[in-house]
């Protein structure tokens, strides 16, 4: 038997949290076991014909005659009131209003014998659940309060299962107190409460971008509203183009029914269109066209179809060096960056590491079920000096992989094998910058740099290079660079 709590003193509106206890269990039939249902009418013989109705469908119930004795019952815990429209001391609207402000979940069912349309418009405005016009049918109130009262348990399973489900993507989710972080954090929150319609996420990959669009959509009107996120690079051109605007029957061939696409299904939430820089000149030029007018087309279509969506878009490479070559549209750049923001990669935030290993380790010493109590200091040393390529999903993987092996409470350099085997060989090779090179000014500085250490000697700047001595002077002279290159360079530089 569920604890009621003490009848509360005054008028003061209080409905405890025990009937949102009673309203998880049920009985036959469709009930909520031991509901209970607060009826407020001056008419005594109404009243006790819906006790014993209500009472026989397995509800509890409490009554009131007038608003003031309303108020007071209502700080008994109620599960839902049945609430008539004129009362002696007042309009049942009054205290629906009042309800409403300090309990807007709790269903409501107005009672009239007096109604109007423009009545049950107000009623049904204000937040009533419905509005059953005077003399009552027994049998259809009852349906109507296992059918409201199934709704408010529906919509609490809801709202426990959202922020259960957004939890992970809260902006504390995003782990780092660097000021590069802090700054990105800071704009990702304020973005997130603007009505911007398009964000633009920069970053290498790794460096959770994906997280950050999570948690702009959570974390802002729009969090009700779906989330649907695609990958421009996963799929070609003709398939990524129905995915995004949907298609109709006969588009193609194989287009045996209409399809929604993610533009339409997210009416009112978010896209998120990651690698955007892969995307098409083709499909560029449709996006370009959703942003500026709010409409598109599905594939095949002849219809405008108009959506409130908001578009993150999130990309590894330099938009402004593709926009140089040609190969991204100028204007949807433009478009796109309006709100940017850049997550910057971990080697330049090295002192976000200890968090990121301590948030880790603790995730899948859970996950695994694992006793591990930290790292050695010479283990802690080389993640710090790591570079860290992979930016923070490298280091996820090292620390999933180190306490999945690991046999002892504190992980050493040895769980770090791979990593130090990574370590060194890219200490012998150079990395790819994300946004990719000019390969002939890069080959043309090497040369420059091979030039300048040797003093001009291109018999040493060769070896260097590990190229023949034609080979650097066919580059000296197709780079010009005749003013730093000697020509009797066989005994070396001096």
């Amino acid at each position: 038997m569920l604890a009621r709590p003490s009848r509360a003193a005054g008028h003061s509106l209080r409905v405890p949290s025990a009937r949102h206890a009673c309203a998880a269990r049920r009985i036959p039939g469709g009930n909520m076991a031991n509901a209970r249902l607060l009826i407020v009418d001056d008419d005594k013989l109404l009243r006790w014909s819906l006790r014993e109705r209500l009472q026989d469908a397995g509800y509890e119930t409490l009554e009131a005659g007038t608003l003031r004795e309303a108020e007071a019952r209502l700080g008994e815990g109620v599960d839902m009131v049945l609430l008539d429209q004129r009362l002696p001391d007042g309009s049942g609207l009054e205290l629906l209003r009042k309800i409403r402000k300090h309990e807007p979940e709790l269903p409501i069912l107005m009672m009239t014998g007096h109604s109007s349309v423009e009545q049950a418009v107000e009623a049904m405005r204000e937040g009533a659940y419905h509005y059953a016009r005077k003399p009552l049918n027994l049998d259809e109130m009852s349906m109507l309060v296992s059918r409201a009262l199934e709704a408010s348990r529906l919509r609490r399973e809801v709202h426990s299962l959202r922020t259960r489900n957004h939890a992970p993507f809260t902006f504390d989710a995003i782990i780092g107190e660097s000021p590069a972080m802090r700054q990105a954090k800071a704009l990702l929150e304020k973005v997130a409460r603007t009505p911007a319609s398009t964000i633009l996420i920069t970053g290498e990959s790794g460096t959770g971008k994906d997280l950050a669009a999570k948690a702009v959509h959570y974390n802002s009107d729009r969090a009700g509203a779906p989330l649907m996120n695609i990958t421009c690079s996963a799929l070609q051109e003709t398939l990524l183009e129905s995915e995004l605007f949907g298609h109709e029957k006969g588009a193609f061939t194989d287009a045996r029914t209409r399809k929604k696409g993610l533009l339409e299904l997210a009416d009112g939430g978010t896209v998120f269109l990651d690698e955007i820089g892969e995307m098409t000149p083709n499909l560029q030029a449709k996006i370009l066209r959703f942003l500026e007018d709010k409409v598109f087309r599905r594939v095949g279509g002849v219809a405008d179809i108009r959506v409130n969506v908001r578009i993150v878009a999130a990309t590894n490479r330099d938009l402004g060096a593709l926009v140089r070559k040609g190969s991204f549209r100028e204007d949807l750049f433009y478009r796109l960056r309006v709100l940017p923001i850049a997550l910057p990669p971990l080697r330049e935030r090295t002192g976000d590491v200890p968090l990121l290993v301590e948030h880790y380790i603790a995730t899948y010493e859970r996950e695994f079920r694992k006793t591990v109590r930290g790292l050695t200091p010479g283990a802690m040393q080389l993640l710090e000096d790591h570079p860290w390529p992979g930016n923070v999903r490298e280091l996820r993987n090292a620390i999933e992989r180190a306490v999945l092996v690991s046999e002892a409470d504190r992980l050493d350099v040895e769980d770090f094998q791979m990593l130090s085997s990574e370590a060194r060989a890219a200490s012998t090779r150079f990395l790819l910058p994300p946004a990719g090179v000019d390969f002939e000014a890069l080959e043309r500085d090497l040369v420059v740099q091979a030039l300048e250490r040797t003093a001009g000697n291109q018999t040493q700047a060769a070896v260097l290079l590990n190229m023949t001595r034609d080979q650097v002077r066919y580059r000296v002279e197709r780079f010009g660079l005749e003013a730093l290159a000697r020509h009797g360079d066989h005994h070396g530089p001096h």
